[in-house]
């Protein structure tokens, strides 16, 4: 349903119903084996921080994770009693703002650890009181420390430190992979980093992290959780998978060959998205007509177009122009001529009936069929991830 006080006719429904299956579904195949965070982070993946955060909290979530301390401290807002990890860690300036919302950071850089400190100590905080996240590169070169600074960085948790090495965590770069060779790879690098830090504990007590964070929706759906389960108990620890996608219906595609656990999961799995617009108005052109910018599309016979109220500034990639169809009353009708700014036309000439504040489906089911991320992905050259996420902010989101 549209919101009461929606005017252009652009809008994302959000089943919050089927996000909290989706991570009751995930907590299922992690069956006590690793603690399921939600990952909420970039708005939800466009699907709503507001909508998305407290329905995964309602599921059962203790842990959500977000991009930045600002989507921390939002996250904090809509859910006062879960634990908030802060995926990219803190930047200058940030630390009041992660201690006084009782966020929990990643950080990996000895100034992110200069700021926080700084920050407990002008707030008062005592010994081992902000909890934060040590992230370890394993072989992704982006965020984390590496195995060769890591000692410098453990022997900043002193007796004294206001920080607390709350958890471990690392970030897998090819969960997809069926052959699972680099996560092996990675795995054995977070072995070499985890027995650093053991024998860094026998020196220094107070260097007791709880978690091991490690996996994605790619990791679970792989059945992966036993692997970074054994290896979290082996090292004293709680392990933690981190699901994006999944949370979202949607699992990613393996290469080269799907395992047998992510096909069955995948059908058990329900998209919480659906992207719809109206028809504005109806058309009849002659052939020879031109359609859109540049006359990228000339009728070669007479048709029947329809206006959309959507275009790329809402985030309909321009290259599905003349490429890409979408639904209107149950059928598939081809988008024509280029995608404009605010604007786009479909082919209705062989559907019947169609006219002004007719729904059209962009991205979800319509009678039966359906249009899935995957495919806006594939007819672009994109992920589903991105797809999510260039759904613009001014596309209104509402829960169904």
């Amino acid at each position: 349903m549209e919101s009461s006080n929606q005017t252009r006719p652009c809008w994302v429904e959000i089943s919050t119903q089927a996000l909290e299956d989706n991570y009751r579904f995930l907590n299922s195949l992690a069956s006590g084996l690793a603690e399921v965070l939600a990952v909420v982070k970039s708005d939800a993946y466009g699907h709503s921080l507001a909508l998305c955060a407290p329905a995964a909290v309602r599921a059962g979530a203790g842990w959500l994770g977000v991009t930045s301390v600002e989507e921390g401290v939002a996250a904090r807002a809509l859910c006062a009693d879960a634990r908030v990890l802060v995926l990219c860690g803190c930047f200058h300036g940030e630390g009041a703002a992660v201690i006084g919302h009782s966020l929990t950071t990643v950080v990996w850089e000895p100034w992110q650890l200069d700021e926080l400190e700084g920050a407990a100590r002008a707030a008062g905080m005592g010994p081992a009181s902000i909890p934060v996240h040590l992230e370890i590169d394993t072989g992704m070169s982006r965020q984390g420390v590496s195995i060769e600074a890591l000692p410098s960085i453990l022997a900043r948790f002193s007796a004294a430190c206001p920080l607390r090495l709350d958890g471990v965590l690392t970030h897998l770069y090819a969960p997809d992979e069926s052959d699972g060779c680099a996560t092996q790879d990675q795995m054995a690098v977070l072995d070499e980093a985890l027995k650093q830090i053991a024998a860094a504990k026998e020196a220094a007590p107070e260097i007791h992290p709880e978690w091991l964070c490690v996996g994605s929706s790619a990791s679970l759906l792989n059945g992966q959780a036993v692997t970074i389960g054994a290896l979290a108990e082996r090292w004293g620890m709680k392990a933690m998978i981190r699901p994006g996608l999944a949370l979202y219906g949607v699992a990613p595609q393996f290469e080269p060959d799907e395992p047998e656990a992510v096909s069955a999961a995948r059908v058990s799995l329900k998209p919480v998205l659906s992207w719809k617009t109206r028809v504005v108005s109806v058309r009849a052109v002659p052939a020879g007509a031109v359609v859109g910018y540049n006359g990228t599309f000339v009728a070669t016979e007479p048709m029947r177009l329809a206006l959309l109220a959507v275009g790329y500034a809402d985030g309909l990639d321009r290259l599905l122009g003349n490429s890409f169809s979408l639904l209107v009353r149950g059928q598939r009708a081809p988008l024509v001529g280029r995608v404009s700014m605010d604007l786009a036309v479909l082919d209705v000439t062989e559907i019947d009936a169609v006219g002004h504040g007719e729904e059209v489906v962009i991205l979800g089911t319509q009678a039966s069929e359906t249009i899935s991320a995957a495919e806006h992905a594939a007819a672009t050259g994109t992920i589903p991830w991105e797809v999510f996420t260039r759904i613009g902010a001014r596309v209104r989101r509402v829960e169904t």
